[in-house]
């Protein structure tokens, strides 16, 4: 392209200011500006579609985990028999009741079965709704991008857009799956050991909550401690792999100046901080599982002297103690499962809340009521008073005027940042003019519908843009419905269709980034067929040979030169022997035309043109 940085909106962070992997560990959790609102959209827009697998997932999840909770309880049933069995035998009565016991146990099994097919059912259900959420999601985001005005990809580079397609997606994918059926079963099991634990001993369920604010006092000095050193971490990795991605992608230029010695002190620095925070970070998480393990277990101390003393008092028996020590260690499971679920939504919402703020971005209106009919435009062309900045307070587009007629060839020129490539941009209605109209055929371009509009009009870049896919659907891609025959024709006229017989099968080739056989010329005069075969009104060439080498751009030209009959032509070019056959050559700067005129009048002016032309020679010469 043609146009200078300058005259665009400044990108919001470039490819190597965006986040690093995530460490493993207590990450800082990424916290949602509006945790509230988020939701509510999330649940209007798509949860309230699935309430009735929902109420599945909940009914499901809540009998489950009753069935499960259940067990030790009656397990406990089983001990108390086995021991009261072994006391009878000693003091001379009937002993053991294995019939019972064996009723008990499969009472047990019975209900661990019924447990796992609630779980399998909820786990099911669950899985298909946030699986058919994700695809819903990623069909929107993909509608959107296509009707999403060009200046919204100007602010934000290409990582950011596939971020939320890819990451954020993700993210909410996998932590619904998860998050929901935990927080369901999560208070169903606090709620369920608690009423358990009551129904066997008042007295050990106080000491066993007594025990809790300990746990969360230790695991909160922890993980503050820990949090300052994790995000030290994410920081380095961060650096670190953008030193590294820098380097490897700008390794010629690290041989050619000698930089080696100098990355290498770089990055051996950034490392070592790295290191250092690294070490720390997971060392403090690492302590949380130790600390928890032995307030957990000076707890179980507690429980089995008082429950003994209880038993021996006759106010509790051997198998209740037994189930209380077993709902007292899956008591500590549901709580930290509830912080690990709190950050998961945290981190869902926060996802959610990029997504939809993608989703509610403005949209380029595409159609409009009562539209003006593109069927048998000319191509002739009016730039009426034309005003535009990509930016309000910084004006690119002064005050351009210029009529071209059907079928003519105009070239624009002009140094770099002079606005050639915006006013294609304008042409095409990439963005729309300040003040002013483009006007064609005598309709204002707003008056038609931009699908429509830009049917009319075929381009070719400087970048060659192929698609994975066979040769015969690149040149297709404009018009899919087009036959064998058409298509042949239209490589023909890009003088392509020898070489592409040349291939090992020919159009059904496959493009794909091994084709090394496929120079940058071929590519290029696979895009022109491309063009040729939708014939188009208006052509826009940009900059369409620029890193040609003069051999192919003899093709090249021949190529477009038959693209380019009985159309009318606009025509980007640095490189102004390109251009000495136009039948207007329009001469930009700062936004205005300054000169326009034949090649040859221009010349003989020996003005701005004359001097554009004489230092591109000059320096060929040399």
């Amino acid at each position: 392209m043609a146009e200078n940085e300058q005259n665009k909106p400044p990108m919001m962070r470039g490819p190597m200011m965006g986040r690093g992997p995530r460490g493993r560990g207590v990450v800082p959790v990424e916290k949602p500006k509006d945790f509230k609102g988020t939701t509510k959209k999330l649940i209007k827009n798509y949860l309230v579609d699935y309430k009735w697998k929902l109420i599945i997932v909940f009914i499901f999840a809540i009998g489950s985990t009753i069935f499960t909770i259940v067990g030790p309880k009656i397990l406990g049933n089983a001990t108390t028999e086995i021991f009261n069995g072994l006391i009878g035998k000693i003091t001379g009565g009937a002993g053991i009741d294995f019939g019972k016991i064996a009723g008990i146990l499969l009472t047990l099994l019975a209900l661990y079965i019924i447990s796992v097919i609630f779980s399998a059912i909820q786990s099911f259900t669950m899985t298909n709704v946030s699986q058919k959420l994700t695809y819903r999601m990623r069909n929107d985001i993909a509608k959107k991008i296509n009707n999403l005005p060009m200046k919204y990809f100007d602010k934000r580079t290409n990582g950011e857009v596939l971020s939320i397609i890819t990451n954020d997606i993700d993210t909410f994918s996998q932590n619904m799956n998860q998050s929901i059926t935990q927080i369901i079963t999560s208070i169903c099991t606090i709620v369920g050991i608690l009423i358990m634990m009551l129904s066997i001993s008042i007295t050990l369920t106080l000491v066993s909550i007594i025990i809790l604010p300990f746990t969360i006092f230790f695991v909160r000095i922890v993980v503050k401690k820990s949090q300052k050193y994790f995000k030290a971490q994410q920081d380095y990795l961060g650096h670190v792999n953008g030193q590294v991605e820098e380097c490897y992608g700008g390794h010629n230029i690290v041989k050619v100046f000698n930089g080696e010695e100098k990355a290498i002190k770089e990055f051996s620095k950034m490392n070592e901080e790295l290191y250092h925070s690294g070490w720390k970070s997971q060392f403090m998480s690492g302590l949380m599982h130790p600390i928890m393990n032995f307030v957990g277990n000076v707890g179980y101390v507690g429980i089995a002297i008082l429950g003994g003393y209880l038993a021996v008092q006759g106010k509790i028996t051997v198998g209740n103690i037994q189930s209380f020590i077993q709902y007292n260690k899956q008591f500590n499971q549901p709580i930290n499962q509830i912080a690990q679920i709190s950050s998961m939504l945290q981190s869902m919402v926060a996802a959610s809340e990029r997504i939809f703020e993608f989703l509610e971005e403005k949209e380029e209106v595409q159609e409009i009521e009562n539209p003006v009919s593109t069927k048998g435009l000319k191509g002739n062309v009016t730039f009426d008073h034309v005003q535009f900045g990509y930016n309000e307070d910084k004006i690119i587009i002064n005050d351009f005027n210029q009529t071209v007629k059907d079928g003519q060839k105009v070239a624009i020129v002009g140094p770099t940042g002079a606005g050639k490539t915006t006013m294609v941009k304008l042409l095409m209605r990439f963005y729309d003019v300040n003040k002013g109209a483009i006007l064609i055929d005598g309709h204002n371009i707003k008056d038609f519908d931009r699908g429509d509009l830009r049917k009319t009009f075929g381009m070719v870049l400087q970048d060659t843009w192929l698609f994975g896919g066979t040769i015969k659907e690149n040149i297709k891609y404009g018009k899919p419905d087009a036959t064998d025959e058409e298509v042949i024709a239209a490589a023909k006229a890009a003088h392509v269709h020898h070489f592409i017989q040349t291939l090992p099968k020919g159009y059904d080739m496959v493009i794909d980034e091994e084709s090394s056989n496929i120079s940058q010329g071929q590519k290029q005069l696979l895009t022109i067929a491309r063009v040729i075969l939708t014939n188009p009104e208006i052509l826009i060439l940009d900059e369409a040979t620029s890193s040609i080498d003069t051999r192919t751009e003899t093709q090249i030209q021949a190529a477009m030169d038959n693209l380019m009959k009985g159309r009318t032509s606009f025509i980007i070019a640095h490189r102004l022997s390109t251009i000495r056959n136009a039948d207007v050559i329009l001469v930009m700067n700062n936004g205005d035309v300054v000169e326009q005129g034949t090649h040859e009048e221009l010349l003989a002016k020996n003005g701005f043109y004359a001097n554009l032309y004489n230092s591109q020679f000059e320096s060929e010469e040399e």
